[in-house]
């Protein structure tokens, strides 16, 4: 056997290195979608949220506290629910029990590419307002769903909200036949967050305008018209309704 001089291997290891330092650490970029921060200046369309010694945050403190003494356990249950669940499916009490994600591929795929866009666009705002959570600010809020010690966890606008109300206006596309009672658990969503006891009404209320914004710029992209239409037919089909246009 022919031995190779030690300056061929050297090479190979250089290689070998080249090759393997960038794979461990590129990190993976979160994309928009449908609608990027540029397109929706979220901080630029809200109003700042009430200052924390104003009389509409006591007020607001004072809600939360009332929900807090009679919240029952049914209550508590269902804003739990909602709070490990942020997708189109959370309206699986208004359409029945086969919209659901494993028999729904492609309505699936929209609605994650839906909430993947909802963060994009709404934590710059989060990071411009800095709104402590309630229960960052007076330790007499108790939550009953999942917290963070994280004071940079702002609450201003809401992203459960966000995404609530956002899915809810992408449904009525699918099923406009049930366009109230979708928006009507939309704001069932969002009220359970005041359940939960991790935002203010006002959170829901920034929310909400910031689905109406992003949903207007989402319709006209020429993917989502695709998607949309694929999980129209898909979810339609398959809860027995007639196709629509």
């Amino acid at each position: 056997m022919v031995r190779r001089p030690a300056h061929y291997v050297v090479p190979a290891v250089a290689l070998v290195v080249l090759v393997l330092v960038p794979a461990v650490f590129t990190q993976t970029v979160r994309k928009a979608i449908f609608v990027s921060a540029e397109q929706l200046d979220t901080a630029g369309i809200l109003i700042n949220p009430p200052a924390k010694s104003s009389d509409e945050t006591k007020a607001e403190l004072a809600e939360l506290h009332r929900l807090q003494e009679t919240r029952s356990p049914a209550q508590v249950l269902r804003a739990q629910n909602d709070d490990s669940e942020e997708d189109i499916f959370v309206f699986k009490n208004v359409l029945g029990e086969r919209f659901n994600r494993e028999g729904l591929p492609m309505t699936a795929l929209l609605s994650d590419h839906v909430h993947n866009d909802e963060g994009i666009i709404l934590n710059p705002a989060k990071a411009f307002f800095q709104r402590p959570r309630p229960y960052h600010f007076d330790e007499t809020i108790k939550p009953v769903c999942k917290t963070k010690e994280d004071r940079t966890d702002y609450a201003y606008p809401s992203g459960h909200g966000t995404t609530g109300y956002l899915e809810g206006l992408v449904l009525t596309l699918i099923v406009p036949e049930k366009r109230d009672a979708i928006l009507a658990r939309a704001d069932d969503y969002a009220h359970n967050r005041l359940i939960c006891g991790v935002h203010y009404p006002s959170d829901m209320v920034a929310s909400k305008q910031v689905a109406y914004a992003a949903i207007g710029i989402i319709m006209n992209n020429p993917q989502f018209k695709k998607e949309l239409a694929a999980a129209k037919a898909e979810t339609r089909t398959a809860l027995g309704l007639q196709s629509s246009n």
